[in-house]
């Protein structure tokens, strides 16, 4: 059986909305999934014809948040995870990857996304030694994700926050920069945040990405590798840094996937 805790004072699912796009069903699209609508496809084919890389790109996120995690749980003996922006469920979730490294790992996902959270709450599941949960909560309420996740993490030990392509949503940098302190401030010494985002760094990328906006959709804004940097302030980043996803500690699962790709992202340590 699945151990979960329960998400008491948790607001029901709202209606999900089909009528626009969402990227979370646009990148699962662009993964292989299945958890999309037509409206997500015309999307995320438009896209694609003007930056044909995103797909690539996609897959570099992907493999980077499981290296990331795969690192953390068997390297750094991290044994709690806060993934906020959870997207759809693909394959190797995060406790997925962390329970087999370590069957006892306590995940919490956060997502406002009616469709990722009915998903998630039927098929993340966990081991019979570990915790999966699933808050609905918005990025822009650090409070009542910190106060959710506490019902299953213990923040007097150390955390991974995970937010993984999701603060180009936040339009206003300093705003995002803000967010991040706001999780970061909440978590013990010895805890990580792994981070990563689209950037700006093709022109054709920056042109798909105004034609997505300009569409409906909730906006999302590409930010230079620097301004990405600066979400890491006051921590310690690990080696290589901040860097193209398909660059940060590349293994098997990296090999076919460009050396720079216009996803970039980093890990580091909270002192």
């Amino acid at each position: 059986m699945t151990d979960q805790a329960e998400n008491s004072g948790q607001e029901p699912l709202t209606k999900i909305d089909t009528s626009v796009p969402h990227s979370a069903r646009i990148w699962n699209y662009w993964l292989g999934g299945k958890d999309n609508y037509e409206v997500d496809r015309v999307a995320g084919d438009a896209f694609r014809e003007i930056f044909p890389g995103i797909e690539t790109g996609a897959r570099a996120a992907r493999y980077f948040l499981a290296r990331a995690v795969r690192h953390l749980a068997a390297e750094e003996g991290i044994r709690q995870f806060l993934d906020i922006g959870t997207g759809l469920p693909n394959v190797d979730n995060t406790h997925q990857i962390a329970q087999r490294v370590a069957p006892e790992s306590r995940i919490v996902y956060v997502d406002n996304d009616p469709l990722v959270l009915a998903h998630a709450r039927a098929l993340l599941t966990s081991t019979p030694e570990g915790v999966t949960n699933y808050v609905d909560a918005n990025l822009r309420d650090p409070e009542t994700i910190v106060r959710e996740a506490g019902k299953t993490l213990d923040f007097d030990q150390p955390v991974a926050l995970m937010l993984m392509g999701i603060l180009g949503h936040i339009e206003d940098h300093d705003e995002a920069r803000a967010i991040v302190r706001q999780l970061v401030d909440a978590l013990p010494p010895g805890s990580y945040l792994v981070q990563y985002d689209s950037t700006d760094t093709s022109e054709e990328y920056v042109r798909a990405i105004q034609q997505y906006n300009d569409g409906g959709s909730v906006p999302y804004i590409l930010r230079s590798p620097e301004q990405i940097a600066r979400y890491f302030d006051g921590l310690e980043l690990l080696e290589p840094g901040v860097t193209s996803c398909s660059r940060w500690r590349p293994d098997a699962e990296a090999l076919g996937l460009p050396a720079e790709v216009h996803q970039y992202g980093g890990v580091a340590l909270k002192r």
